[in-house]
């Protein structure tokens, strides 16, 4: 037996577990196998144990800008939950929140508090891991101005604490290697009356309802803005509004939003996606950059260049963390 064998016999890890009804587009095919894991211990178990069998492993927050191949991922995913799911606030205001916290909860909670600064994280439908990650951002703000220091899991050191000031983060990127695994962050706030903090986003809620569709399949945006304007405007110049492949559609509110319809699949929303990169590339030569991530394999090499090569290659023994990463920006 296996090592992950031993880990299925013991209840703590399932296999072909379907992944659709953990991701916002609701369709793709199963993990070989996936692991809910609360704690540290469990995590750096599960992962030792994925590298002993050289299997690939990811992580998979709440699905919200993930594109699972519709036969699925051949290898662990996992998902945090547990005390990794939880917050608090300290008397210095310091807010100690686990990786799998849901961004929404975390800004509700601190405004309830009387702690304010984080109020722009209630417009993004992911998790402390994937906001930290990809330095989630919208309004104004970004993760990055915000976080003081995060604990994380890397292969070969454990559970490590990683100082704010030791990560290079800008738009969308920070610097963590990708075996990394977040666990849990902390952050400063600013004391703020709760009817401030209120306001502030019942105003962001409300913008995000009258500028991006509700009410449909998508993964937010899906692509990068690029330096000085935006994807969602650049699509939309071409005229690409509506335009369609298969049962995946460019939205006709938002340009930088990809609908799925009840009939589509994961490759029709990747041959999208090739496709109006592809468009916009041709006719004005700016090289858009998906911010959805694409796991599994799919048909045509036409984004190989940007494709994340989760499970292959080179990649085998590492991760990506995985979730949304923020709304266009207002520029």
């Amino acid at each position: 037996m296996t090592r992950l064998d031993d880990l299925v016999a013991a209840g703590v890890v399932a296999e072909q577990v379907p992944l659709g009804p953990l991701t916002t587009y609701k369709f793709g095919g199963p993990a070989r196998w996936f692991a809910v894991l609360g704690d540290a211990g469990a995590v750096e178990r599960t992962v030792e144990a994925a590298l002993a069998d050289t299997v690939p492993y990811m992580v998979l927050g709440r699905g919200s800008n993930v594109v699972v191949s519709d036969s699925g991922f051949a290898g662990l995913v996992i998902q945090l939950g547990g005390d990794l799911a939880e917050m608090s606030v300290d008397a210095a205001g310091v807010v100690n929140a686990g990786g799998a916290m849901p961004l929404p909860r975390l800004a509700r909670a601190c405004a309830k508090q009387g702690r304010g600064g984080l109020e722009f994280l209630v417009a993004v439908p992911g998790s402390v891991g994937g906001a930290i990650r990809m330095n989630a951002g919208c309004h104004g703000s970004e993760t990055g101005e915000w976080l003081l220091r995060i604990e994380t899991y890397r292969p070969g050191r454990g559970v490590i604490t990683v100082q704010r000031a030791e990560m290079e983060m800008s738009y969308r990127h920070n610097s963590l290697p990708p075996e990394d695994i977040v666990l849990g962050a902390h952050f400063r706030t600013v004391a703020r009356p709760p009817e401030e903090s209120e306001a502030i986003m019942r105003a962001i809620t409300q913008w995000r309802r009258e500028s991006q569709p509700g009410g449909t399949l998508n993964a937010g945006s899906v692509f990068k803005n690029p330096e000085g304007t935006s994807a969602g405007w650049l699509v939309d110049s071409l005229g690409l509004k509506g335009m369609q492949i298969g049962g995946a559609r460019v939205s006709p509110r938002h340009a930088n939003f990809f609908e799925a319809g009840p009939e589509a699949s994961a490759q029709d929303v990747y041959n999208l996606v090739c496709e109006v990169r592809r468009r916009v590339a041709s006719a004005t030569g700016v090289v858009l950059e998906p911010e959805i991530r694409f796991v599994g394999e799919f048909a045509g090499g036409g984004a190989a260049d940007w494709r994340e090569p989760l499970g292959s290659g080179e990649e085998k023994t590492s991760r990506r963390e995985i979730d949304h990463v923020g709304e266009d920006e207002q520029r």
